[in-house]
């Protein structure tokens, strides 16, 4: 009885780990973490994409020029994240999304909303006072396979 409660104990056990993956992604075409955190975590099918600013991924500097430009830059960055995944913007459940300025609601949704044509995911907007490296925008997503 005790083998077979062992054995049963042993397969639980590895089928747990072949069925609840869990991940650290981390694309060489995406800005590098600028903390103790990671690009992204897969767990199981689900993507939690940690917030992206408008680094630059090769220089590491924020490009800040507009809110349309860190916007576009941010998405960039994501879609680098997403397809070392295997997944792209279809994927994306939900996003949160932190404005310095919530002035800029407008302009980031034209840009926003290019990336999402049909369906685009659940979401927050919320104005904050301040972002690393003084950025205007913070975004980051979680993706579903």
């Amino acid at each position: 009885m005790k083998n077979i409660l062992f054995i049963l104990a042993f397969v639980l056990t590895i089928s747990w780990m072949v069925y609840s993956k869990r991940g650290v992604i981390n694309s060489q075409n995406a800005p590098k973490a600028i903390g103790p955190y990671s690009q992204a975590i897969l767990a199981d099918n689900t993507l939690y994409l940690s917030g992206q600013i408008a680094l630059d991924p090769k220089s590491g500097e924020l490009k800040n020029g507009s809110i349309k430009e860190e916007v576009e830059q941010i998405m960039k960055n994501h879609l680098e994240i997403l397809k070392e995944a295997n997944m792209d913007y279809s994927n994306i459940v939900k996003a949160s999304v932190f404005l310095k300025n919530i002035e800029d609601f407008k302009e980031f949704n034209e840009i926003y909303g290019l990336y999402f044509p049909e369906n685009p995911p659940a979401r927050e907007t919320v104005e904050v006072s301040r972002l690393p490296k003084n950025a205007n925008i913070e975004i980051s997503f979680i993706a579903v396979k």
